[in-house]
C-alpha cells in the first residue's frame, strides 16, 4: 500500500506546489458526505477548479491533537492520494499508523513538517480504496513518544458517496 522512493518524492513535490495543504484544508465547501466535505478552490495560476474531501478530527481524549485528511486526485487524474496534516510535535520516525475497523493497513511516513503540522502522504491502491469504501472507522495512530501512540478514530460515513464526486 505505501510506496517510498523517488515516485513519493516527485507526486509529493507536485502535489505540494498544485494543491497547497492549508488552502486545500479550507477552500469553499460545495457539497457534504457525512462527516466528510467536498472542498473546492481555484489555486493561484490554475485554470481549473479543484477539489478535495476533507474531514478534521481531534482526539477524544487530547482535544489538541488533531488531524486533517485530505483525499484528492493526481494531476494526471489517475490516481488518489490521501494527504493527513497532523500536529506539530508527533514523533516523526514512527510514522502515522492506520486501522481500518480491526485491520491493521500499516503505517506511512511523514514526508515534511509546515507551519501547520506535519504531513504524512499514501498513495491510494484499488485495496486501501475497497477498505475505506466498506469500512466503518478508520484510526489513524499518532506517536508523541515510542511507547505511546494515540489513535484518532475517523467516520468513513460518506466516504464512498464523495469519493465518487471528486472532480
Amino acid at each position: 500500500m505505501l510506496k517510498t522512493g523517488w515516485i513519493l518524492s516527485a507526486l509529493f513535490t507536485l502535489f505540494v506546489l498544485l494543491f497547497p495543504v492549508q488552502a486545500m484544508a479550507q477552500g469553499v465547501v460545495t457539497a457534504k458526505y457525512g462527516e466528510w466535505e467536498m472542498r473546492c478552490e481555484t489555486p493561484t495560476g490554475a485554470q481549473t477548479q479543484q477539489c478535495a474531501l476533507v474531514q478534521s478530527v481531534a482526539a477524544e481524549d487530547k482535544p489538541n491533537l488533531n488531524l486533517v485528511v485530505i483525499i484528492l486526485k493526481t494531476a494526471d487524474g489517475k490516481s488518489h492520494l490521501m494527504r493527513v496534516v497532523a500536529p506539530l510535535g508527533v514523533l516523526l520516525p514512527s510514522g502515522l499508523g492506520l486501522k481500518i475497523d480491526e485491520t491493521d493497513v500499516g503505517r506511512a511516513g511523514f514526508v515534511t513538517c509546515l507551519r501547520t503540522g506535519c504531513v504524512a502522504e499514501i498513495v491510494m491502491d484499488d485495496k486501501l480504496i475497497g477498505q475505506l469504501r466498506h469500512g466503518k472507522t478508520a484510526t489513524f495512530i499518532l506517536f508523541q513518544t515510542p511507547e505511546q501512540g494515540t489513535g484518532i478514530p475517523l467516520a468513513l460515513a460518506g466516504f464512498d458517496q464523495g469519493y465518487d464526486k471528486l472532480p
